[in-house]
Formats: structure tokens, C-alpha cells, sequence
């Protein structure tokens, strides 16, 4: 299933988001690496000091299941068994002096660890 998302509009609560600034970035990222058949995966893995963990990396798989989204060209891809954890959750990318990454805003995660890299 892919759906088409305008990034302009309000967080979608069945489905994830990916802000305008976080897909520029990985349009930028996929134009370094010049690969125009990569998706970014996102999926939730257990592990971590919280329990669950992200992982986002570009992928040029599609397993069955899928939920793909296209935000502005850039396709997003949730595996089935992640997708109850991240509807809802925002993909944003910061660039401050203080940090600089990609960041997830996720409203199902109940707390998470004092790093940030794990939630539950």
C-alpha cells in the first residue's frame, strides 16, 4: 500500500509523519550516496535500555506487509510489526549547535531512557 502525504498538513495519527525538513535531508543524503531506489525504512526493534529501540536506515527491499508512504518524493517504509508503534510518531531532523540528527516525536512511546535512543 502506498499513499501519497502532503508534508504541509497537520500529524496524521494513522500513519507516520516525516517533516519537510527531515525529508529535504534525506533527499540530500540519497542524492550524496546517488541513489534514486532507496526508501528510508524506519522500524522499532527490541533491545535498548527502555526495551525498544529505532532503527532508520535506506533500504532497496520491500517485504510483504510494508506500509509505504511517499512524503514530497521521498518514500518512507514501515514494516507491519512497527507500524502499532510509530502511527502518529514524527520524523523531524534538527541542526543546532546542541544536536544534529534525525529525531523521533513519538506519542505511543510511554517513556523512554535518559539517552533518548530507546523507548518503551
Amino acid at each position: 500500500m502506498t499513499e501519497q502525504v502532503d508534508t504541509t498538513t497537520e500529524r496524521r495519527t494513522d500513519q507516520i509523519n516525516l517533516s519537510a525538513v527531515a525529508a529535504s535531508k534525506v533527499k540530500s543524503l540519497l542524492e550524496q550516496e546517488g541513489r534514486d531506489d532507496l526508501a528510508l525504512r524506519i522500524s522499532v526493534q527490541p533491545g535498548g535500555c527502555s526495551g525498544l529501540r529505532y532503527q532508520l536506515f535506506f533500504d532497496e527491499r520491500t517485504l510483504d506487509g510494508d506500509v509505504t508512504t511517499d512524503f514530497d518524493g521521498v518514500t518512507v517504509v514501515v514494516d507491519r510489526m512497527s507500524v502499532p508503534y510509530l502511527n502518529g510518531a514524527m520524523i523531524d531532523f534538527v541542526d543546532s549547535i546542541e544536536k544534529q540528527g534525525f529525531t523521533i516525536d513519538n506519542p505511543n512511546a510511554t517513556g523512554s531512557c535518559a539517552c533518548g535512543d530507546s523507548f518503551h
